[in-house]
């Protein structure tokens, strides 16, 4: 392709993400749809001119990256621990009942394979943090008892869903599945989690010692893009999936991840520096990302006929609501409406659950249909669950 036909692509991808995102939030739709959509209007679906060869997908790449660096960064450790086994016990429902219901229809109904299965189970764990905050924040319940418990609950389902991505992707590489490939892949995982964000938080101190001294603007986000990206390499050179690199490094930089502070002599104020610089750069590429997986998803080429591909959506987005609701329902000693509105605000898939998606694709663990199916359950899981939220609450006089 000439490469002055890239910037034309360019152009149409951001200016539709932005016209389309813009006209969902007025609708108080998630922005994510919007630009999802416009994938689907600008790509081979309709409208045809634009393509999701490779420089538009590494491009996706980058924005996979710096999306799981956003959700890392605003991941407070701290108040997760202060609220207990709660959102622990939220998390490992919402974990353990859509992922068990989506491998068993997968596996046992419509015999696809186990790797195929694993990935299906997998995409059903995943919570958007993002949209389910947004909704709470919309309800003025950001500050409530329950969304303390939902945001734990989220975060936990999200490291949990990072390290199942991570075990799928190692198992479509290989031909058989064990234990032991799982306690590998998990261990790297866990160790990578673990470690990265001390380096990271090494390469902060020496990056804030810098900035005094630089003659040239723009040390801190050229920086901290090169460190997101020296660790999405060492993620994949641990053969897990690079996004964990961009996720690491945010959870490190994060302004409520300060445990080493005092040693390295760094303040929430640099970490609140980093946060507002690598804001622009974000939403830059985020939306590519999120364009790219509608551009990737040929409606043409899909059998709308197909009984299978119908019942395969309506079976995944069934195990997806009730995995999610009932995990609320493990709060034995809240009250009912306690309950309902963690089970409710768990149901989104949105972001995350389109990256589990998009993994499955280019890596080829999925056909065409199921990556259809799995986009229709994401989507209506993220259309359904802000007007139940807000219809409960209203219901119930909670907002």
């Amino acid at each position: 392709m000439d490469p002055s036909t890239y910037l034309l692509q360019l152009f149409l991808i951001l200016l539709f993400a932005r016209l389309l995102g813009e006209l969902a939030a007025k609708k108080n739709i998630p922005a994510v749809l919007g630009e999802l959509t416009a994938g689907i209007l600008i790509g081979p679906s309709i409208l045809g001119w634009v393509q999701p060869d490779f420089v538009i997908k590494l491009l996706a790449d980058i924005g996979i990256i710096l999306l799981l660096f956003e959700v890392g960064l605003e991941t407070n450790l701290y108040r997760l621990f202060q609220t207990g086994s709660k959102p622990l016990l939220v998390a490992i429902g919402g974990v353990v009942l859509p992922f068990a219901f989506g491998f068993a229809l997968s596996h046992f109904v419509f015999q696809m394979t186990m790797v195929v299965s694993l990935l299906i189970g997998s995409t059903l764990t995943a919570t958007s943090i993002g949209i389910t905050m947004r909704i709470l924040a919309d309800l003025k319940r950001q500050s409530g008892s329950e969304s303390q418990i939902i945001l734990g609950a989220a975060v936990i389902d999200d490291i949990i869903g990072i390290i199942l991505l991570s075990v799928v992707y190692e198992f479509s590489k290989g031909s058989g599945i064990n234990i032991g490939d799982i306690g590998k892949v998990s261990l790297l995982i866990i160790l990578f989690l673990l470690l990265a964000p001390l380096a990271a938080k090494i390469i902060s101190s020496a990056i804030k010692r810098y900035e005094k001294i630089s003659a040239v603007p723009g040390l801190v986000p050229t920086s901290i893009v090169s460190l997101i990206l020296l660790f999405s390499w060492l993620a994949h050179a641990l053969d897990a999936p690079e996004l964990i690199g961009g996720f690491a490094a945010g959870l490190a930089l994060s302004p409520h991840f300060h445990s080493l502070d005092h040693v390295l002599n760094l303040t929430k104020r640099f970490s609140h520096t980093v946060e507002t610089q690598m804001k622009s750069i974000i939403h830059l590429f985020t939306p590519i990302f999120f364009v790219t997986v509608g551009l990737s998803l040929n409606l043409r080429e899909i059998d709308w006929s197909s009984l299978s591909l119908w019942l395969l959506f309506l079976s995944l987005l069934v195990a997806a609501i009730l995995g999610k609701l009932a995990s609320g329902f493990l709060l034995f000693k809240d009250k009912n409406w306690v309950k309902w509105s963690v089970g409710l605000a768990m149901i989104p898939r949105g972001e995350m659950g389109l990256i589990f998606a998009e993994v499955g694709k280019n890596h080829n663990i999925i056909d065409s249909d199921t990556y259809a199916a799995l986009i229709l359950v994401i989507t209506a899981t993220t259309l359904l669950a802000p007007f139940a939220m807000r219809f409960f609450y209203i219901s119930k006089k909670l907002s």
